[in-house]
C-alpha cells in the first residue's frame, strides 16, 4: 500500500514537473514571438532653460507625463519654424513610470535635470514633444503665475535627431516661459538654438 502511495505521489511530482516544464517554455516561446527583433537604441531625454521672462519667477515648476516621438517619413511636412504641434495618430507616445517634475528656475546657466530614458527602434525621428500636464508658477514680487503651452497642446521641438543602436542619444529639450503682453500670462516657448542633440556610444 505504501510504495502504491509512493508511485502515486511520484506520478503526481513528475506530472507537476513536466507541466511546470512545459508552461514555461510555452511563456519562453511567447515572450520571443513578441519581440520585433529590430535593434534599439536609448533616448535621454533633459530638460533645461534659457533665460526669456524666467526672471520674473521665484520658482515654475513643470510636471511632465511622457513625451511623443515621430519617425520621420516622405510625407512629414514639418520644419523648425512650425509653432503648431502634431496631433496626429502617426505619433508615438512613451508614458514615463513616474510623472516627472522640474523647476525651470534651477535650470538656468547651461543646468539640466534628466526626464526620462526610453527605448526606442532604431530610425531617424522628426521631433521629439514633451507631455506637460501642468505647470505651477510663483513669481518672484509674489502671488501665482498662468503658464500654458501653445494652444493647450505638446511642448513640440522639431531638431530631427537618430536612435542608433546601443547608442544613447541625448536630446536636451530648451525652453523658457514667455510673458503675454499686459495679460500678466506666460506661455512656454521652445528655445531651438538651445536645443541641443549629442550621441554617446
Amino acid at each position: 500500500m505504501r510504495d502504491q502511495q509512493q508511485s502515486g505521489t511520484t506520478s503526481r511530482r513528475d506530472y507537476l514537473k513536466a507541466a511546470g516544464g512545459l508552461a514555461a517554455a510555452s511563456t519562453v516561446g511567447l515572450a520571443g514571438c513578441s519581440g520585433s527583433g529590430s535593434e534599439t537604441g536609448t533616448l535621454a531625454t533633459q530638460v533645461t532653460d534659457q533665460p526669456g521672462d524666467i526672471g520674473d519667477f521665484e520658482s515654475c515648476v513643470i510636471t511632465m507625463a511622457g513625451i511623443w516621438v515621430r519617425p520621420v517619413s516622405e510625407e512629414d511636412t514639418a520644419t523648425e519654424e512650425s509653432t503648431t504641434a502634431d496631433t496626429s495618430d502617426a505619433r508615438e507616445y512613451h508614458q514615463f513610470d513616474e510623472a516627472q517634475k522640474a523647476d525651470l528656475v534651477q535650470l538656468q546657466d547651461g543646468n539640466t535635470a534628466l526626464v526620462d530614458e526610453t527605448e526606442l527602434e532604431v530610425d531617424t525621428y522628426e521631433y521629439l514633444q514633451l507631455d506637460v500636464t501642468s505647470v505651477d508658477g510663483t513669481l518672484a514680487e509674489g502671488g501665482d503665475a498662468t503658464v500654458d503651452t501653445p494652444g493647450d497642446a505638446p511642448l513640440q521641438f522639431t531638431q530631427e535627431y537618430e536612435i542608433r543602436a546601443d547608442t544613447r542619444t541625448v536630446f536636451t529639450a530648451d525652453f523658457t516661459p514667455v510673458k503675454r503682453g499686459q495679460t500678466g500670462e506666460y506661455i512656454l516657448q521652445p528655445v531651438a538654438s538651445g536645443t541641443e542633440i549629442e550621441y554617446e556610444e
